[in-house]
C-alpha cells in the first residue's frame, strides 16, 4: 500500500460506481480502508505530522507552516486517504447504509479536516439520522475553517432550513440574505431563495442590519472570516516571494471570495507592512527563544 497505488484503486473503484456497480464498489472500497488501516499503523506518523492534523483552525496551520518555513502548497495533506473515505460514505449513502456512511465521513474529516466539503456532508447525514445537534455543530465550524465562499453558503443555507423547522422565519430568511450576499452561485441557494419568494422566509423582506442582527441573535457569525482570508493572503505573499505566482494568485482570489476586493487589498496592505516591520528587527539570540531552564 502506498499513495500511488491507492489512487490507482480509487479511480478503479469510482469507475465501479460510475457504472452502477455499487456493491462491488463498496467491497472494494472496504478492502482499501482495510490495507490504509494497516499502512498508518506500520508508517505512524511523525510528532510533527501528528501535531499538524490535530490543529484545530486553518489559522492556526498556516501559522505553524510560516513558523517552520514550509515551502508546500496549501493542498489536502490527507489526499488520498481521504477521498477513500469519501468515496465510501457516497457508495453507503447510495446503499442506504447512513450509519456506515457517517462513520466513513467521519474519518474523511480525520484526514482532511480543513476540507468543509465533508464536514457538511456529514451534517447533512447527521440531519437525515436525526442528530440535529451534530449537524449543527459542524455546520457552525465551517465558519472558522472555510477557505472558499461557496461552503460559508452552504453552512447558511443548512442553517435557513434548521430555523424554518423550527418556527423562526425571520433567522431563516437572514442566513439566506448572508448566504445571498457572499456572490457564490449555488444550486441549494438558488432552490432555497425560489421556495422563500413571497413567504416570511424572503430575504428581500429584510436590510443587511436587520439581517446582521436576527443571526447574531442566534450566535452565528454575519459575514466570512476573516482570520481566513488574512491567512490565504499570507500564503500569497509568501508564494509571490517564492515566485510561485500561479499560487499567490489562487490563494488571493479566495481571499478576496470570502471578504470582497477592498477588504482583501486592505488586509494584504496590513501583511506588507508586518512584514517589513519583521524584516526591520533585529535577529534574535539562540537563548531569547527559549521558555524556561
Amino acid at each position: 500500500m502506498n499513495h500511488t497505488m491507492l489512487a490507482e484503486e480509487l479511480m478503479r473503484a469510482e469507475q465501479l460506481m460510475l457504472a452502477d456497480q455499487d456493491e462491488a464498489a463498496r467491497d472494494l472500497l472496504v478492502t482499501l480502508a482495510e490495507d490504509v488501516e494497516e499502512y498508518v499503523d506500520k508508517n505512524c506518523p511523525t510528532t510533527d505530522e501528528l501535531q499538524w492534523f490535530s490543529f484545530p483552525t486553518l489559522f492556526e496551520r498556516l501559522c505553524y507552516r510560516r513558523v517552520e518555513e514550509d515551502p508546500r502548497e496549501l493542498r489536502d495533506v490527507g489526499e488520498p486517504f481521504d477521498r477513500l473515505y469519501a468515496d465510501l460514505a457516497l457508495v453507503n449513502v447510495r446503499l442506504g447504509s447512513y450509519d456506515l456512511a457517517i462513520e466513513a465521513l467521519k474519518r474523511a474529516v480525520r484526514w482532511n479536516p480543513m476540507e468543509c466539503g465533508y464536514r457538511l456532508d456529514l451534517a447533512d447525514l447527521f440531519l437525515v439520522d436525526g442528530g440535529v445537534r451534530e449537524a449543527l455543530g459542524l455546520a457552525y465550524s465551517v465558519f472558522e475553517r472555510a477557505s472558499d465562499a461557496r461552503h460559508l453558503v452552504r453552512a447558511y443555507v443548512l442553517f435557513s432550513d434548521w430555523f424554518a423547522q423550527g418556527g423562526n422565519p425571520g433567522a431563516s430568511a437572514a442566513a439566506l440574505r448572508a448566504a445571498r450576499r457572499l456572490g457564490m452561485r449555488d444550486s441549494r441557494l438558488d432552490a432555497a431563495l425560489d421556495q422563500a419568494q413571497g413567504t416570511e422566509r424572503d430575504p428581500d423582506s429584510l436590510t443587511d442590519e436587520q439581517a446582521n442582527e436576527a443571526l447574531a441573535a442566534e450566535g452565528l457569525p454575519t459575514g466570512a472570516n476573516a482570520e481566513v482570508a488574512i491567512c490565504l493572503l499570507m500564503c500569497a505573499s509568501d508564494a509571490a516571494a517564492m515566485g510561485d505566482r500561479a499560487l499567490a494568485t489562487n490563494l488571493t482570489v479566495r481571499a478576496r471570495d470570502l471578504v470582497g476586493e477592498s477588504a482583501a487589498k486592505a488586509l494584504l496592505q496590513l501583511i506588507r507592512e508586518g512584514d517589513a516591520e519583521s524584516s526591520e528587527r533585529p535577529a534574535t539570540s539562540e537563548g531569547d527563544d527559549d521558555h524556561g531552564e
